[in-house]
């Protein structure tokens, strides 16, 4: 059987498909599998283990920019669907963009969210067997989509051996705690200078200091949070994914909001501390382990809603309480 999954980003949410990759791997062993993802995402599935196949896309740049290149590289991805001709497709998204690509596989089942369950609703015409989802938070969704494949129910398996494999050891240093202060939307960044606060308070409390992870283009969020944390923050650099996972392994905890690397720390099975503000805890906060989420219930949330800057649901979050919450998580690893 050659199967198909389509979870083209973000990286969260990349992350958060993880499961479904490895109970089909589990389940049907001899399968042919591969995956559909933005080239931004491919390094968190290069040289997975349990897939076969990785079909990488640039649909936002090719939105963009309508040049020969671009049509040279969509045909270049029709001819791999092509190819790889599945039998059946998991549209893990539930929006036109992964219905029309499940679509263009002409495969005989496409599997995908029922219509009233879909991130767009009028996608659900470009699939032919409808999922009523399962459960709230995005994993437990995505995994219900293999009930239309008779697999059984089975606890969700990040499968964390078989991620960044190849990933290069940092050097051997005294305990740290790593903070990534980026998340993809404005108003789910943490105030950096609250981030330093909060770093500052926790070095006073536990004696750990803060890793700031430097990624490309967040050089002004480390820097805010170095500037407010002092000599209890340092920044060092995660230009890539294989290094931030480096990072990550040696971290004794994670700090940072609801962005894809703190959920590549928590499938990593590392201790996190997640700040959310816009979205729910339940639905996309740590998975199974609602006590490392941060969160502030007022009669705005959870609103999903981007802004362009941070609102009350993360303002209301005090340093302290980040600091203290973390101080703990500390004290009971020990």
């Amino acid at each position: 059987m050659r199967i198909l999954i389509v979870r083209t980003s973000a990286m969260g949410d990349v992350i958060h498909a993880l499961p479904v990759l490895t109970a089909l791997r589990r389940n049907l062993p001899e399968a042919k599998i591969g995956w559909v993802v933005e080239e931004s995402m491919a390094p968190l599935l290069q040289g997975h283990p349990d897939l076969d196949e990785l079909l990488v896309v640039r649909l936002r740049h090719w939105r963009r920019s309508l040049t020969a290149q671009s049509f040279g590289e969509t045909r270049a991805f029709l001819s791999a669907l092509n190819r790889f001709a599945p039998d059946a497709v998991l549209d893990l998204m539930g929006n036109h963009k992964a219905g029309a690509i499940s679509a263009l596989t002409l495969a005989d089942r496409r599997i995908g969210f029922a219509r009233t369950s879909r991130r767009e609703p009028s996608s659900a015409i470009w699939i032919n067997q409808p999922v009523a989802p399962r459960g709230t938070h995005a994993v437990d969704r995505m995994l219900s989509l293999l009930d239309a494949l008779d697999l059984p129910a089975e606890p969700a398996d990040f499968g964390p051996e078989k991620l960044f494999r190849e990933s290069t050891a940092i050097p051997e240093d005294p305990p740290f705690v790593l903070l990534h202060p980026g998340a993809g939307w404005a108003n789910k960044v943490y105030p950096p200078a609250w981030w330093g606060e909060a770093a500052r308070r926790l070095h006073a409390a536990a004696g750990v200091p803060t890793w700031v992870a430097v990624a490309r283009g967040e050089e002004e969020l480390a820097a805010g949070a170095q500037a407010a944390g002092g000599e209890a923050v340092r920044l060092v650099p995660a230009p890539d994914l294989p290094a931030l996972a480096a990072l990550i392994r040696r971290a004794r905890l994670m700090l940072g909001g609801d962005s894809g690397p703190t959920h590549l720390a928590h499938a990593l099975r590392a201790p996190v501390l997640m700040v959310m503000g816009p979205t729910d805890p339940q639905a996309s906060g740590p998975y199974g382990a609602p006590e490392r989420a941060l969160f502030r219930r007022l009669p705005c949330s959870f609103c999903y809603q981007r802004f362009a800057e941070t609102k009350a649901c993360l303002l209301e979050i005090p340093p302290r309480l980040v600091a203290e919450t973390a101080a703990g998580m500390l004290r009971d690893a020990t």
